[in-house]
């Protein structure tokens, strides 16, 4: 093609080159919204006469032979073949310019994008010149999510006061290794968490099922 090509990033080619239903067809988006517009289709004809060609080689092949049908199924992709770039090119400028009534391109992000994301007056897209009203509403919607959450923050800090962060904890059951979620019985089995006893003697910390204090000596 030696025009300069349009949406060169957001189009999707639906072009088929053999086949019974061979033809031209593109599928362009919004560059915002990504919804999609195709163009009409265009049938290939070489490619569906080669198709049909084909067809009717494979209900022939036992009669005619392998040689004959093959060079005739060769000569008949060899004719779409030859035809098929330049009509492709032809159909997909078309296209682009049937697309052109479509779309609109911003002047500051060079976006192309659909009618429903598009300010006329700006001459700009949506998301380069947002709608006014919809910006109000959506910053109203998120002072509100910002305020309730402070709150929710605050009232978290105080019943957090009255939380005890000295007491041991165990997350994961040692004897079944469930998890505990840091309560003092595990949901599993029933087996006590995190039971610390200070020794009589020496006052230290005494392991969960020791008969003697480890630094004393002392009988538990």
């Amino acid at each position: 093609m030696s025009n300069e090509i349009y949406f060169s990033n957001n189009y999707r080619d639906l072009c088929e080159q053999h086949g019974t239903g061979a033809g031209f067809q593109f599928e362009f988006s919004c560059s915002r919204c990504h919804d999609t517009w195709r163009s009409p289709f265009e049938a290939f004809k070489s490619g569906q006469v080669a198709g049909w060609v084909n067809k009717g080689i494979g209900a022939v092949y036992n009669l005619i032979g392998g040689n004959a049908t093959n060079g005739i199924s060769n000569a008949a992709d060899g004719l779409a073949g030859a035809t098929w770039g330049s009509s492709r090119d032809s159909a997909f400028e078309r296209a682009i310019g049937n697309a052109q009534q479509h779309f609109n391109r911003c002047a500051r992000c060079t976006s192309y994008v659909c009618g429903r994301c598009w300010s006329p007056a700006q001459g700009l897209c949506l998301h380069c010149a947002p709608d006014t009203a919809a910006e109000a509403v959506a910053a109203q919607q998120r002072g509100l999510n910002d305020m309730v959450s402070q709150q929710a923050y605050a009232q978290g800090q105080q019943a957090g006061q009255s939380y005890d962060v000295t007491t041991p904890r165990q997350l994961v059951c040692p004897h079944c290794r469930a998890e505990t979620h840091g309560t003092p019985f595990c949901p599993g089995c029933g087996n006590r968490l995190a039971l610390q006893t200070d020794c009589g003697a020496c006052h230290n910390p005494l392991p969960d099922g020791a008969a003697f204090c480890p630094s004393c000596g002392a009988r538990r």
